[in-house]
């Protein structure tokens, strides 16, 4: 679904994802778009855990409760949370990565 998760960065995998908009601009006009493309299959699936982590995850309910305070509309505070948690996911991912090499390298050294 998405191999490059952990991989590459936050960024980038918000682009491959689709929860960022590409940016729309000819010559020194800048024009708003909306997020578009990406693989469908895991912006579905990040759609409905970020639907549920508004409602159960404190932390990203905080955020969503803050946006809404803050006017944005439903769709745009809900795309907001999807690129958190796949910003949250993409950290994990990172992280679990390194430790797996470092865990090789240390089974490598002692054998």
């Amino acid at each position: 679904m998405l191999p490059e998760l952990g991989k590459v960065p936050h960024k980038r995998a918000a682009l491959l994802v689709g929860v960022v908009p590409p940016p729309r601009q000819s010559g020194e006009k800048e024009k708003k778009s909306g997020c578009v493309g990406g693989r469908m299959v895991v912006r579905n699936a990040l759609y409905m855990a970020a639907l549920t982590a508004t409602r159960s995850e404190p932390k990203i309910k905080a955020f969503y409760e803050k946006l809404m305070s803050r006017g944005k509309a439903f769709k745009v505070a809900l795309n907001a949370c999807m690129h958190k948690l796949l910003r949250i996911l993409n950290a994990r991912m990172r992280d679990y990565l390194a430790s797996l090499k470092e865990t090789e390298e240390s089974e490598l050294q002692g054998a």
